[in-house]
């Protein structure tokens, strides 16, 4: 991933590209089976498909495809990829008792305008012997993504820099939801919230609907790149993903809005159908 013998950029540089920190850099990942990859790529799958699924109801649709698994190592796997089912229980999205918590301020709210409300998410992308996480700043109106970022680890360093990139090239939006996961209650992350003067709101825990648009995305990106292209590394998989939500953006025809695409209606070019 990093090349240290790369003339044209530095250490420093490439691990900015990457949005991955000098002892990131320094740090050797364990290496996984090609069996425990492909057991997260199902287990992937079928949250996308069922996204109310815990691990146990993941466990017994496993059993089921006869893929003989115990519940613990579903939990584990599922800790790993950031997932979690809608019923309350332990969760990646678990934020640390230290941080505030805002309320869900979307519910009864008519979203009728671009920048109204953003949301922001992270989901796992499978790479041929890892994954890496992917995050994005969503306008809820539009369906247009403002933003993303792609990172080797659940760091709250590549969120921030998705979020201050949407800011510096879209605006201000008056509310931004998200879960309640480490990443978005983090003081950091809140910090450059607060201090644009954008409203928190954040799902109600174990209510991973309520983000239910940038649940979309996910689930059609994976479909329609990430399982069909099988990335081998986090450069590759930054190229295509990127190539993918520019299609998304703008020329893609979105169904939910009339067969207009996201930008479009973002930028007020048409109205949604």
């Amino acid at each position: 991933m990093v090349q240290p013998d790369y003339e044209r950029l530095s250490v420093r540089e490439q691990c900015e590209l990457l949005d991955l920190s000098r002892s990131g850099y320094y740090y050797k990942p364990v290496e996984v089976s090609r069996e425990e990859l492909a057991l997260m790529q199902r287990i992937d799958r079928l949250h996308l498909d069922s996204p109310f699924f815990g691990s146990r109801q993941l466990r017994f649709a496993l059993r089921q495809e006869g893929i003989e698994v115990n519940r613990k190592r579903v939990q584990r796997l599922m800790r790993i990829m950031g997932l979690e089912g809608m019923a309350p229980g332990p969760n990646t999205s678990r934020p640390h008792p230290d941080h505030e918590v805002f309320p869900y301020l979307l519910r009864g709210l008519e979203v009728a305008r671009a920048n109204q409300v953003w949301c922001a998410d992270i989901t796992y992308i499978q790479l041929a012997h890892g994954w890496a996480y992917l995050v994005a700043v969503m306008d809820w109106f539009s369906r247009a993504v403002l933003s993303w970022r792609l990172s080797n680890s659940m760091s709250v360093d590549f969120c921030v820099a998705a979020l201050r990139d949407a800011l510096q090239r879209h605006g201000t939006p008056e509310i931004f939801n998200t879960d309640q996961g480490a990443q978005f209650t983090a003081t950091e992350f809140v910090g450059v919230l607060k201090s644009n003067e954008v409203r928190i709101s954040m799902d109600g825990k174990g209510r991973c609907l309520d983000n239910v648009f940038i649940e979309r995305l996910w689930r059609s990106l994976k479909y329609e790149d990430v399982y069909l292209h099988a990335y081998e590394e986090v450069l590759e998989a930054r190229g295509g993903i990127g190539a993918w939500i520019r299609f998304y953006n703008t020329r893609r025809p979105h169904q939910s809005l009339g067969g207009v695409t996201p930008m479009e209606i973002y930028r007020g070019l048409r109205l949604a159908a």
